[in-house]
């Protein structure tokens, strides 16, 4: 028959055809077409109408250019009503023409298909015109460092574009070949002679043959995809080479001008000015970010690791890794490198050492901002990652969501994870990233529900599912799947759907491993090969494209309401402080702290203007305060019950010397010590002025006290003290009638000081005296009237003895017992002895200071050392060197303090205020008020606004 070569010759056009394109050497790579893959489509948002869905064969690889939108290539042919034996010429031109209008039709169609693929490869190559404000000065000498000819090279030539079209030259030996078939005595005549039984035949065989065409088709169109996919590729390749070689030019200062800083580290320096800023005034938060949400252990870190193209988090099987917020600003940058906004260091994502010292400095700082009995925080870590790739978005990274509270976490473990989510997802400008684990459940899912009431109409809400490559092997229908990223099978809503594989499970895999193995396990999938997944739908980079197009289109339409937000608040603050301190400075919290360190170092250098004899004065008048009843009661009296004066002196040597070893030198350290702190806080509250600033008054009672605290006495300081009043102890010699009497005024002083204690003690013993019963209406008690009786008959009892002894003997006790018992008094024998030790204080007193007015004329007699008289001064000269020993010691540590001490106490002092500086919780805890948070409130607010405008500015540049 005639057909069979003529199927033949039609074949062979197929294959020339094919034969002309590059076919597929491999597997077919991964889609990675940013311009196609942004695209999130949504049962509520209409596809593009140019759209075709794409061919369900089993023979097709996944490829996302089966987006484009090429027109399919079928080859129609129309044939012909059954052949008649009569006018075979006829229908030998007709075939003749209709073959002719195939080859022509073939021609022109397969070189307007190149072109316009062509052309549609041409449009997908990346603008660089959002790149103009990095261009440098030297764009116009780049030929030195970038091979063009090689770029040159890399695009298709005449040649390639001659390839796709049909091969002229085996059409015409094919056309000759048939021509043939119409000479008389061919056998081509025996074929037009065909049996009615050869044209069912014919039909069978022609259906056969169209079958393998719309296969070849198929086929030549993935491998022509596949083709342009490559050199795509390859040109991305090179883009990010070149990037990165002006990148690194402009790090190595060949431009003269300071690099501008990119969009998104502008916007991350917005948000972290916000995550300080304490919202007032119905200011809230709503500027954009992406907010990664799921349940524990459902792959969220792996998704922000895989987005981000390093493991930087800490990883931990089943147990809770995340602790609080982590932002992660992501953006360009020449070299993978990581930081953390209060630190400068540089972590090196591509050296192994350096990503596990980030991961550990991580979760200390989640450990650090968990407070105790605590499982999470709200606290945020702010982190910024750069690299070659890398698309420009900043994520939140929150701790999982859980169903139970397990051993070791706080009973409100989960009402705080659960606030924390809301707190983020509430944000009306929020992009929810909600990660499910596809490994289990979907009934299981808890996280879900949580953004469903969020987010009901799913606006701003994209659905990934995780671990696609172990739900394939557990699932039973794999439909189960599709309607899980259909959304189907749970309540919520969302913008767009995906799947991902975030690897087999092991934490030492590297994120090339990973990328690898899931274009490998999709290219091999079901999911795909049977249509249930789109290939825009699947891999972390179709992924992380599609969220990077959400983030930035709502920053667009959002930015500038939260801009005029915030200049209505900062026209707010300022009235209000106008109104409240018109004459005051703003000072914000941290001006007011460098105010009030330069007042207290101001107040500490005053101590060093004190005068030597204010000093002495002081610390005298302390020293004696603290050391004068030792002296009365261990020394002076025990001597004085003593009959003669050797025995007194000896009695005064033995205890003077106990004291000064033991005693004396700690009591004179501890003295100067509360002087200096006296002295101190004298100087550090105390009003300077009229106009006293009372808001640093908690600031520098914190500082003293600190100070304080910290400060310690030279150690070195009782060892010279204890020489130094011993010695000054040990001297008898009065020199002049001078020393004479000043020891005599400071004996009767502090007698008279003594006596009017006792008089003080012994009247709230009896109770008041007639005189102030009548005048001011009181009575004594029943105890005081009893102590009033024993007082009086102690008193006829010592003017009976005026020499009697300091203490009461048995028989004595028991006298004056039975005398009141006999005037109907009950009285117990301890309460006589108490009552007595007052009494006999009070007559040695009166008596000493009678001793110590006959002594005023006993310099003479002292001079002579009392010989031939009956007077003896013995604790005049006793008080005398108790004076002089103050006086040394007082000189003594008034040196101490003026040339040591003081100095180290203003040292402290700087350390304090230097660690109160950097203790920002410090500070707000000391200073506070009205007026100091109105001035922070007013300070961020305009550090947010210029921010905001300056980023607003770049952002229209950039699209200009």
């Amino acid at each position: 028959m005639w057909r069979a070569p003529a199927g033949a010759a039609a074949c062979l056009i197929c294959r020339n055809l094919t034969n002309g394109v590059h076919g597929a050497r491999g597997k077919p790579l991964l889609q990675k077409l940013h311009l196609v893959s942004r695209n999130i489509h949504h049962s509520r948002h209409p596809v593009s109408r140019f759209q075709r869905p794409p061919l369900r064969t089993s023979t097709q690889p996944f490829s996302s250019l089966g987006r484009l939108p090429l027109r399919g290539t079928r080859l129609l042919v129309k044939y012909g009503s059954p052949p008649h034996r009569t006018f075979w010429l006829g229908r030998v031109a007709a075939r003749l023409l209709k073959l002719r209008y195939i080859l022509l039709g073939s021609a022109v169609g397969g070189g307007y298909t190149a072109k316009k693929t062509y052309d549609q490869w041409k449009d997908m190559l990346p603008d660089l015109g959002e790149y103009k404000w990095i261009v440098p000065d030297f764009i116009w000498d780049l030929d030195e460092y970038v091979d063009f000819e090689k770029l040159k090279n890399a695009l298709p030539d005449s040649e390639d574009l001659a390839k796709l079209m049909p091969d002229f030259d085996k059409i015409g030996e094919s056309f000759s070949s048939l021509t043939g078939l119409f000479t008389p005595g061919s056998p081509g005549d025996t074929a037009f002679r065909a049996t009615d039984q050869g044209s069912e035949h014919e039909k069978q065989f022609k259906k056969v043959s169209d079958k393998e065409k719309v296969d070849q088709l198929q086929e030549e169109l993935l491998r022509t995809q596949l083709k342009y996919q490559r050199m795509l590729e390859r040109l991305e390749r090179e883009n990010k080479e070149l990037r990165k070689i002006v990148l690194q030019r402009d790090d190595k200062g060949i431009h003269q001008r300071k690099l501008k800083k990119s969009l998104i580290d502008m916007y991350s320096e917005v948000l972290d000015t916000l995550s300080d800023y304490d919202a007032s005034y119905n200011t809230h938060d709503h500027l954009p970010r992406v907010v990664v949400v799921g349940d524990q252990s459902a792959g969220k870190t792996s998704v922000l690791e895989m987005i981000a193209q390093a493991r930087i988090f800490p990883r931990g099987s089943g147990e809770m890794m995340t602790r609080s917020p982590v932002k992660v600003t992501l953006s360009e940058g020449p070299h993978h490198v990581a930081l953390f906004k209060d630190s400068s260091r540089e972590f090196d994502l591509t050296k192994e050492e350096d990503l596990a010292a980030l991961r550990h400095e991580i979760e200390i700082r989640m450990r650090k901002s968990v407070s105790e009995g605590c499982t999470v925080s709200s606290e945020t870590i702010s982190l910024s990652v750069k690299g070659p790739g890398l698309q420009r978005m900043v994520l939140v990274d929150l701790p999982g969501v859980i169903s139970t509270v397990t051993s070791g976490m706080a009973p409100d473990t989960k009402e705080t994870i659960f606030s924390i989510s809301k707190a983020y997802m509430q944000n009306p400008n929020a992009i929810i990233l909600c990660i499910q684990d596809g490994s289990v459940d979907a009934e299981r899912s808890i996280v879900t529900d949580l953004v469903s009431q969020m987010d009901p109409q799913g606006k701003r809400t994209i659905f990934v599912l995780t671990k696609v490559d172990l739900a394939e092997k557990n699932v039973a229908s794999p439909s189960r799947i599709q309607q899980i990223i259909e959304g189907k099978l749970f309540p919520m809503k969302a913008l767009g759907y995906f799947a991902v594989v975030t690897g087999k499970g092991n934490s030492s895999e590297s994120i090339e491993s990973i990328r690898e193995y899931e274009e490998e396990f999709f290219q091999n999938s079901k999911l795909l090969k049977n249509c249930m997944l789109k290939a825009h739908q699947v891999t972390t980079r179709n992924l992380s494209l599609a969220v990077s197009d959400c983030f930035w289109k709502m920053v667009r339409e959002s930015v500038e309401q939260q801009a005029d937000a915030f200049k209505a608040t900062r026209f707010n603050l300022e009235t209000e402080w106008k109104n409240n301190y018109p004459r005051l400075r703003e000072l914000d919290r941290n001006e007011l702290f460098e105010k009030a360190k330069n007042e207290i170092l101001d107040e500490v250098i005053s101590l060093s203007q004190v005068t030597p004899k204010h000093w002495e004065d002081m610390l005298q008048r302390s020293l004696w305060e603290k050391v004068s009843t030792h002296v009365i009661e261990n020394i002076y009296l025990p001597a004085a019950q003593t009959m003669n004066s050797g025995t007194f002196n000896t009695t005064v040597d033995i205890k003077l010397k106990q004291w000064t070893d033991k005693q004396l030198p700690n009591k004179a350290v501890e003295v100067a010590w509360g002087t200096l702190q006296e002295e101190f806080s004298r100087f550090m509250t105390e009003e300077k002025c009229k106009e006293h600033d009372d808001i640093f008054d908690k600031l520098k009672q914190a500082v003293k006290e600190e100070s304080i605290k910290r400060h310690k006495w030279n150690e070195g300081a009782e060892d010279s003290l204890r020489v130094i009043q011993h010695n000054a102890l040990e001297d008898r010699s009065i020199s002049d009638k001078q020393q004479w009497d000043a020891a005599i005024q400071f004996m009767e002083e502090t007698l008279q000081s003594r006596l009017k204690d006792t008089e003080s003690v012994i009247e709230d013993m009896v109770g008041p005296d007639w005189k102030k019963r009548w005048l001011y209406w009181v009575g004594r008690s029943k105890e005081q009237s009893i102590r009033n009786e024993t007082k009086n008959e102690l008193e006829k009892m010592m003017k009976c003895n005026d020499e009697h002894p300091a203490y009461l003997a048995n028989d004595e006790v028991t006298t004056v017992r039975k005398n009141l018992e006999a005037r109907g008094v009950a009285v117990d024998p301890c309460l006589i002895k108490d009552t007595w030790h007052q009494v006999y204080r009070r007559h040695f007193l009166k008596k000493a200071l009678g001793h110590c007015n006959l002594c005023r004329r006993g310099f003479y007699y002292y001079q002579r050392h009392f010989v031939d008289s009956e007077l003896e001064c013995n604790d005049v000269v006793l008080f005398w060197r108790i004076q002089r020993m103050l006086a040394i010691t007082a000189n003594t540590l008034r040196q101490q303090l003026t040339n040591t001490e003081v100095r180290r106490l203003e040292k402290n002092v700087k350390e304090v205020l230097e660690d109160f500086a950097e203790d920002c919780e410090k500070k707000m805890k000391l200073l506070t008020g009205k007026r100091v948070q109105l001035a922070e409130d007013l300070k961020k607010v305009r550090e947010i606004q210029e921010k905001l405008e300056a980023f607003i500015e770049a952002l229209h540049q950039e699209e200009k």
